[in-house]
């Protein structure tokens, strides 16, 4: 997607030649319409899988998930980090690995938001490892959930996730893919 690789090129930072920091515009400030618009690109890719919600991490995912949510026309759920008085116990749980913090969360899901009749597109902000992703999917296969399409903003596809998941059979749809970060510019792929 053309405009959201302007907006890494002119807005992103680089941080030690691995780390893509895109906060101004997507994981800390969010520019409304670029999520629109790349909820639409999602839409024109995965219109036709019967897409009755959408899932998606907490927190980064959230915006870009209910873009594509409203775009979609259907209810966005969202894996929790964090233990609330209002999850109830009986969830969902897996364990994923952040390769930006370099640490391990569970994350949940309430068993009665998601079931067998749930046709998932899984939205994320960043694509590295794919240990979010797979996550989810783990969340989907214990719900008896399908999915039937992953949309990522960012892929490094210098790292194996993309890959993985591609290779495992999941139709992945990446609105940038980076190859290299290479004299602190992006190339993308």
């Amino acid at each position: 997607m053309e405009e959201l690789k302007k907006y890494i090129i002119e807005k992103g930072t680089i941080i030690n030649n691995n780390i893509l920091k895109v906060d101004s515009f997507i994981n800390h400030m969010i520019d409304p319409l670029l999520f629109m618009h790349m909820g639409e690109e999602y839409y024109k890719y995965f219109k036709d899988r019967g897409i009755n919600k959408i899932l998606t991490i907490e927190v980064s995912g959230i915006g870009l998930a209910v873009a594509a949510g409203y775009i979609f026309n259907v209810p966005v759920l969202f894996a929790k980090k964090t233990i609330s008085k209002t999850l109830s116990d009986d969830c969902y749980e897996t364990k994923v690995h952040s390769f930006t913090k370099k640490t391990d969360y569970t994350v949940r899901v309430d068993k009665r938001l998601i079931d067998e009749n749930d046709n998932l597109l899984i939205i994320d902000d960043f694509l590295a490892n794919g240990e979010a992703i797979k996550g989810l999917i783990d969340i989907a296969n214990q719900a008896g959930a399908e999915v039937k399409g992953i949309g990522i903003a960012i892929e490094k596809g210098f790292q194996k996730g993309g890959k993985n998941l591609r290779e495992m059979g999941y139709d992945v749809k990446s609105l940038a893919i980076i190859q290299e970060f290479k004299d602190d510019q992006v190339v993308f792929g």
